[in-house]
């Protein structure tokens, strides 16, 4: 129901725009273009920073406040806190939101007209594209005994989309307020950004013509995604939970298992005190040695 509410909103904006912008000037939207990409690229480095979250990784902003005022978080561990009605308005909520901002970097096919023919196909392939990378989460999720690695691909995957979308922008507002020095150029068409197969690689950053504006830009923003995820994961980062476990055994053995200096009114000089501290001790080891439990 949310991707079809999403569409005919799309719908709505797409057709109105295509009529009235026969005689639209190219430019104008060139210039769209560039700002709808460099949306596009924003939203997926906060995509991107949500993503550890997503997979158990990262604490959660309620998490660190729990943290922050020394309070503990058993409860947000081992519980469910979100309701179904919770859940569903997340899911209807995300889904809406991505597919309307799909008809947003749409915007520029829909005023040039030219490539609005395209659009069809093109939501056949993403939705199949989409959806496989769905599964393949899924059953990575289900069956991987750790996430770490999938975290970092899928990571890495969107901070170099966003960034080639970024530079893509700059470079097509470039193109129209004035074009920096070109550094190198492949000709061919075979390195066309136009054709296949290049053009795949066209969203990554991929550009027959490099300019000082796209390699300025493609470095700039990709180092500053990099500094954004160091610095979440200085502070949002769950411990191992190995450590975890051996914090836990830990605390159970200092609080269940504490050791008691025994003294009796014979014993009051300090020779004797120490004898029955190296008795006490002895016995203890011996405990342990013989399997006595709680001692593991």
């Amino acid at each position: 129901v949310a991707a079809f509410v999403a569409v005919v909103v799309c719908a709505a904006i797409a057709i109105p725009l295509a009529i009235l912008s026969r005689d639209f000037d190219p430019d104008t939207a060139k210039l769209i273009e560039g700002v709808s990409k460099i949306v596009a690229g924003i939203c997926l480095l906060q995509l991107s920073l949500k993503m550890p979250k997503f997979f158990g990784l990262y604490y959660s902003k309620a998490d660190l406040k729990k943290l922050e005022n020394g309070e503990p978080l058993e409860a947000s561990f081992h519980s469910n806190t979100m309701t179904l009605r919770s859940i569903r308005f997340n899911v209807a909520w995300n889904i809406w939101r991505e597919v309307a901002e799909c008809g947003v970097f749409l915007i520029p096919f829909f005023l040039t007209g030219e490539g609005i023919r395209a659009i069809p196909l093109s939501a056949v392939v993403g939705t199949l594209c989409g959806g496989a990378i769905c599964l393949f989460v899924y059953y990575a999720n289900k069956h991987f005994k750790s996430t770490v690695g999938l975290t970092i691909f899928t990571v890495a995957l969107f901070l170099i989309l966003s960034t080639g979308l970024f530079s893509g922008g700059c470079h097509n507002l470039e193109s129209v307020l004035g074009t920096t020095t070109v550094v190198w150029e492949l000709n061919g068409d075979f390195w066309s950004v136009n054709r296949l197969p290049m053009t795949i690689f066209k969203p990554f950053g991929y550009s027959d013509v490099r300019t000082v504006l796209q390699i300025v830009t493609f470095w700039c923003w990709l180092c500053f995604g990099l500094v954004l995820h160091y610095l979440k994961y200085k502070r949002c980062r769950k411990p191992p939970a190995g450590l975890e476990e051996g914090n836990e055994v830990a605390s159970k053995y200092t609080t269940e298992t504490p050791v008691t200096l025994k003294t009796s009114p014979e014993s009051s000089s300090l020779e004797d005190v120490t004898k029955e501290v190296s008795n006490d001790s002895v016995s203890r080891d011996d405990d342990i040695e013989a399997g006595e439990p709680g001692w593991e």
